[in-house]
């Protein structure tokens, strides 16, 4: 995935997050999905329209707020000719803040990654998110089977994430033969057993992976020949036969095989954002554990090399959720920042009240400015033309990022001075 897009997924899939999170009153909050090619005005009149049915609305409170929501999409929609080439969704409403009678008007434009094609205006007392949420769901899903003659393993990955969906034992006997039993007849029964096993680990497999639309590929991985006996069998449906993308030799079977195929399978899974992330934590951590002086992390580190333009790529967890906050002094213009989580915000806004300024020892301390922590760093890397990549902390690697070097890393176009 390019940089650009990456970084236009998080943004879009933080603002998701954030609208998920929000509710009306009742029935007050408005979202509009507006697809390319449909004309601003048309759309502008069937808003006209909606604003005029809504003053049949009982409720004083709740007729005004649904008319302020309308009115202030309409302005948005103002602002632009025709839909971008994506399309145009816009949320509005009024918000509680702190319980009824708090309410505050909210209003979100936001221009999808991938085109739209539904026209869809609501008024509920949430907003309607599926379409943009379907649009940045991973799409790219490979199935996964790892088996040998005593066990076997069903999963899927998906974008960065891998799931195990059926784990198998063969109940397959012994090479061994019972004394009194023909050669013979025992390669029968042992050949009978592991068809069986064989048949179903294959009607498993399609049962799991037959109904994902979107699957992109078969993987059969294992120890030793039994997976090509498997494979050349017909144990599979012949649309996932047609599906296998490759065979991979593995030590083990169970979760540390499937792991296995997906660290052996790097051209067939090149580009699955799982394993690319996997590699750019993994060269960033190399250069930290070989210090080569290209890996650097931590808030005011990677700044600085930011701001001086020697950063390659920067690496950020999605997880990373901090604000910059600015604090200034109204009487003597003194200021500090901080880093705070959202939820921290209103204690240290009350505590501000009754702080004094470190230089005039007056209390007129009070919130300045407060932008998104990760903005931050995405707006300097564009600056300086560096790379950009959001980690997940769904692999190993994105959680060490994330736990232990803070979200924020970067590897440096050459050795720090």
């Amino acid at each position: 995935m390019p940089a650009s897009e990456s970084v236009s997924r998080f943004r879009i899939k933080r603002t998701l997050d954030a609208l998920a999170s929000k509710f009306g009153r009742g029935t007050e909050l408005v979202s509009l999905y507006v697809p390319p090619g449909r004309r601003i005005y048309e759309v502008t009149s069937e808003l006209r329209k909606e604003y005029g049915t809504a003053s049949n609305i009982k409720s004083r409170t709740t007729r005004k707020n649904v008319q302020d929501a309308i009115d202030r999409v309409m302005q948005r929609l103002k602002l632009f000719k025709e839909p971008p080439p994506t399309g145009l969704v816009v949320f509005s409403g009024a918000i509680p803040q702190n319980g009824p009678g708090t309410e505050k008007m909210e209003t979100y434009v936001l221009v999808p990654p991938e085109p739209i094609h539904v026209y869809l205006y609501r008024c509920d007392d949430k907003f309607h998110l599926e379409p943009l949420q379907e649009i940045i769901r991973e799409k790219e899903t490979y199935g996964i089977i790892v088996i040998d003659g005593n066990e076997a393993v069903l999963a899927t990955l998906r974008g960065r994430r891998v799931d195990i969906l059926k784990e198998y034992t063969s109940g397959i006997g012994g090479k061994h033969r019972a004394g009194g039993q023909s050669a013979r007849r025992f390669e029968r029964i042992r050949e009978a057993e592991v068809n069986k096993y064989f048949k179903r680990v294959g009607n498993h497999a399609n049962e799991l992976f037959m109904p994902i639309q979107d699957l992109k590929g078969l993987i059969v991985g294992g120890p030793g020949p039994t997976k090509y006996d498997f494979e050349n069998g017909e144990h599979l449906h012949y649309t996932l036969k047609d599906k296998i993308v490759g065979t991979v030799d593995t030590a083990y079977v169970g979760e540390n095989g499937v792991e296995e195929v997906v660290e052996k399978s790097p051209e067939i899974l090149r580009g699955v954002r799982y394993l690319e992330e996997k590699k750019l934590v993994q060269r960033f951590l190399f250069e930290i554990g070989h210090e080569t002086g290209k890996g650097v992390y931590g808030e005011s580190e990677v700044r600085k090399y930011l701001r001086e333009g020697v950063v390659e790529t920067l690496l950020i967890s999605e997880k990373v959720n901090l604000l910059h906050v600015v604090a200034k002094c109204r009487n003597c213009g003194y200021f500090e920042d901080k880093l705070l989580s959202p939820h921290e915000i209103p204690k240290y806004e009350q505590s501000l009240a009754t702080t004094q300024c470190k230089k005039c020892l007056n209390m007129t301390m009070a919130i300045e400015d407060k932008n998104d922590l990760a903005d931050e760093f995405i707006e300097l890397a564009e600056k300086s033309e560096a790379n950009i990549e959001i980690i997940s902390s769904e692999t190993e690697e994105g959680a060490q990022l994330l736990q232990g070097f803070g979200g924020i890393a970067a590897i440096l176009r050459y050795k720090a001075q």
